[in-house]
């Protein structure tokens, strides 16, 4: 009697716990969607390359903690704008706006002048590419998602798009190529792999702005170095947004702006910021010192490690 009837008290844990499930996915589904019907929004018209205008934008993600405070920022069309700063400035949240995941509580955000609160959502979204931090890969095979963004591509534009990002010789080393299944969330990938299927997959959209969120933050010096290359195949004569972290790889951006605490506080390019001796003067200098000092101990455990060689010799 005494396995049966544990295993029947364990049921009300699992049954509360799939209930709980079963609650949060219905108020998901029951959440009214956030714009009227689609034949009630005008589409909106990008350009390739459009222009990107915030006007005094305040907002938070609760109504009592402001992350952006009457935020100014001009983005200008066919050039690369990166925003850099300190976590917790704001600069993901400038992105999340662009791609209206959530509505500013006071002032406007303009793309080539429409005010992107009053046109549909997927046409707005239509006109961007998005590659971010956190990869995010189907389930299926890698053709399909490089195909996700544009449906029915042909294979040669989907092998030219790998090409573009530098993915071709690696997908075709697999056994069955494109046709490699890549594992719930590309697990079966590394790093490197699925962040350039994610920026094949944005080429062949040939959205006209893109939108960058520490695309190369989580990857090896290797990796690192082909992502980049093909992230500037994909920039090139298109509206860019990228945050960054690591400060060299936006120093040939066309502007930077620095943002901490919901605001704009300095903007340039990387030589005349340096030149001011301001905050993006003092982000670099904190920088480049802590990428001296992880030279200096790596040079050291190399240093130890052919010591240790020698002495075992």
């Amino acid at each position: 009697m005494y396995a049966p009837s544990k295993a029947l008290a364990k049921t009300n844990v699992g049954l509360n716990a799939a209930i709980a499930g079963v609650s949060m996915f219905y108020e998901i589904m029951d959440t009214p969607a956030g714009e009227g019907a689609v034949e009630r929004a005008k589409p909106a018209f990008v350009k390739k390359g459009g222009t990107v205008v915030f006007d005094r934008v305040t907002f938070g993600y609760k109504p009592d903690e402001p992350v952006l405070r009457e935020l100014s920022l001009h983005v200008e069309a066919g050039k690369t704008t990166a925003l850099v700063g300190q976590s917790g400035g704001g600069k993901s949240t400038v992105v999340n706006l662009i791609l209206r995941f959530y509505e500013p509580q006071s002032g406007v955000i303009t793309i080539d002048g429409q005010d992107i609160g009053k046109v549909s959502i997927g046409s707005l979204r239509e006109a961007m590419a998005y590659v971010g931090q956190d990869v995010y890969l189907f389930g299926g095979t890698i053709r399909e998602n490089i195909a996700f963004g544009h449906p029915g591509a042909s294979q040669e534009a989907i092998e030219a798009a790998a090409k573009a990002a530098y993915a071709h010789d690696f997908i075709q080393a697999f056994e069955r190529g494109y046709d490699t299944e890549v594992g719930e969330r590309g697990l079966q990938l590394s790093g490197g792999q699925r962040a350039r299927i994610a920026i094949a997959r944005a080429i062949l959209r040939d959205a006209s702005m893109i939108l960058l969120d520490e695309a190369t933050a989580a990857l090896d010096s290797e990796s690192e170095q082909a992502v980049q290359n093909a992230l500037d195949d994909l920039c090139a004569g298109r509206t860019v947004v990228v945050i960054a972290h690591r400060l060299q790889t936006i120093q040939e951006a066309d502007k930077i702006c620095v943002i901490e605490a919901g605001r704009v506080v300095e903007e340039g390019t990387h030589e005349q910021l340096l030149a001011r001796g301001g905050r993006y003067a003092y982000l670099h200098a904190v920088q480049f010192r802590e990428e001296l000092e992880l030279a200096g101990v790596e040079q050291i455990s190399v240093s130890l490690a052919a010591m240790r060689s020698n002495l075992l010799l």
